[in-house]
């Protein structure tokens, strides 16, 4: 259902139900729609027209829904800025998208305002969540001089809607376009995803709505469900909301799934609500899949896809299967089978599709996938095929049952003596030593190799390893042509909001400090 008539029904059919609950808070749909019709009228009053990006930056909050709608009810196009970014990299986002309007919680304010008269094309700074500074627009006031009326415009289903933006992982990020009819699209394959929803359904938002963690809610709030929005994540306040809230549906990155399944006490918690427990957005270890089971059962869902088109695939409860001797086991290893209304094609250098078992380019065709590159021709035309596949720059493989194996990303690939190395085959088998959390390995310069692999791991609590015994323990796994050749000890691998390790920044990591490979590796 498209995002703004989804609204206008929910104020109609569920007025006094409601949508969204943040901290001792309650704001219900007739609520939510007045406020959003109010900041529609807002931002028309400062002179934004239909078309104009209006950009956000805040954590998770009451007020970050009915900026997403009160910005599509006016017909502007939505970007978020992120609030873990540095206000450097948000100001080249502001640019990127040519902003006219930045709507910004106080406490991230400070951060970004010398740095704003950078941006020429922003005329209107609008500051919510305290005091507004002299020459800012105070949120609350400029909505209480709204009528709170619907503008009441039809969606335009070939208009510019939201501009995402790429996780940045191999440079800097560029802005994802999707039309209103490709949004819409997102949140009806979301809903063909799960369970059928209804309005005693609630989901719990973990993770930053800048990010994946909004892909839920629309079907929930479309079923007349509510959002219980958790400002930031901790574990034990996570279990805290299930608890109180009896959360049905709720999407978690691997690193907080392994923070909450550990979490002391955590088998005494009453976790029996949740029904949904979507994941996805990096790999996740068979042992905390195994951890996480015993916790709340055959409730996940394993979701593939980016920035550019999502979800793709999707990895049913049915199917994480912890036993080892259970041939489906091996299904953990996958992103399981292609959602309803989407196609997995493997492609070569050319395009051309490729055989079972042979890996390539994932391709992707889906009505999810975005319009463009925004305003970047090249680039679309790079990620594009010409009969509308995307290719997702991830390298994969389709078993003969139509389950999509990852290997890695395209721009990742470790080519070390002419041989080709994944980069997530060694970090699965670091995974699996019993000592290791987490690991990442990228490719450094060689001299004689071209390239080796190196890697960056992160210890379990109360264990210990040696850079030996892990260099041993891969080349027993994958033979000599693909074991690690060097091991560096780190507290905690750089990662995007969303979970994804930032191997860019692992290398300059390591190159900085110099690792030097084992002797006799």
């Amino acid at each position: 259902m498209e995002l703004t008539m989804l609204v206008r029904k929910g104020a109609q059919q569920f007025a006094d139900r409601p949508a969204v609950i943040c901290g001792d808070g309650v704001q219900t749909y007739g609520r939510l729609h007045e406020r959003a019709c109010r900041f529609a009228g807002a931002l028309g009053a400062l002179g934004v027209t239909p078309g104009e990006r209006v950009m956000t930056l805040s954590d998770n909050g009451a007020e970050t829904i009915e900026h997403m709608v009160g910005i599509a009810l006016g017909g502007f196009v939505r970007s978020a800025a992120y609030t873990h970014n540095s206000p450097e990299s948000n100001l080249y986002l502001l640019n990127l998208v040519e902003a006219v309007c930045l709507v910004v919680q106080r406490r991230h304010y400070d951060g970004i305002a010398p740095l704003l008269a950078d941006c020429p094309s922003l005329r209107h700074v609008i500051v919510f969540d305290g005091e507004a500074p002299e020459g800012t627009t105070d949120y609350e006031t400029a909505l209480a001089a709204a009528a709170p009326v619907d503008p009441g415009t039809a969606p335009d289903r070939d208009a510019a809607h939201v501009v995402r933006f790429s996780a940045g992982t191999t440079g800097k990020p560029k802005g994802v376009l999707h039309t209103s009819a490709r949004w819409t699209a997102v949140g009806n394959e979301m809903a063909l995803v799960m369970p059928r929803l209804t309005p005693d359904d609630r989901y719990l938002a973990a993770g930053p709505l800048s990010h994946a963690a909004m892909l839920p809610m629309w079907p929930v709030l479309a079923a007349g469900g509510a959002v219980v929005v958790m400002p930031a994540f901790h574990p034990e306040r996570f279990l805290d909301l299930l608890e109180e809230h009896r959360c049905t549906v709720t999407f978690l990155v691997p690193t907080m799934i392994q923070m909450i399944v550990r979490t002391p006490g955590v088998h005494d918690r009453d976790v029996s609500s949740l029904r949904v427990l979507i994941y996805g957005a990096a790999p996740i270890s068979e042992q905390t899949l195994a951890e996480a089971d015993a916790v709340w059962g055959p409730v996940m869902y394993q979701m593939y896809g980016q920035s550019e088109g999502v979800p793709l695939t999707v990895l049913r409860p049915e199917d994480h299967v912890a036993d080892p001797a259970d041939p489906r086991h091996r299904l953990l290893r996958s992103a399981g089978r292609p959602t309803p209304s989407s196609e997995i094609t493997i492609v070569d250098e050319a395009g051309a599709t490729l055989p079972v078992g042979e890996v390539g380019e994932i391709a992707a065709r889906s009505p999810t996938v975005m319009e463009g590159i925004w305003r970047d021709a090249d680039a679309t035309a790079q990620r594009l095929l010409p009969d509308g596949r995307l290719l997702t720059r991830d390298m994969g493989y389709l078993d003969a049952d139509g389950y999509l194996f990852l290997a890695d990303r395209k721009e990742d690939l470790i080519i070390s003596g002419g041989f080709n190395i994944w980069p997530a085959e060694l970090e699965n088998a670091l995974a699996s030593h019993p000592a290791v959390a987490e690991a990442a390995v990228v490719g450094v310069a060689h001299e004689k190799w071209g390239e080796t692999p190196h890697a960056a791991v992160v210890l379990r609590d109360g264990h210990s390893a040696t850079e030996t015994e892990l260099v041993d323990w891969t080349r027993e796994r994958l033979g000599a042509v693909k074991r690690v050749t060097a091991v560096a000890f780190v507290d905690e691998l750089p990662k995007t909001p969303i979970g994804k390790v930032l191997r860019r920044v692992v290398r300059e990591q390591l190159l900085a400090g110099d690792p030097q490979p084992v002797a006799g590796a």
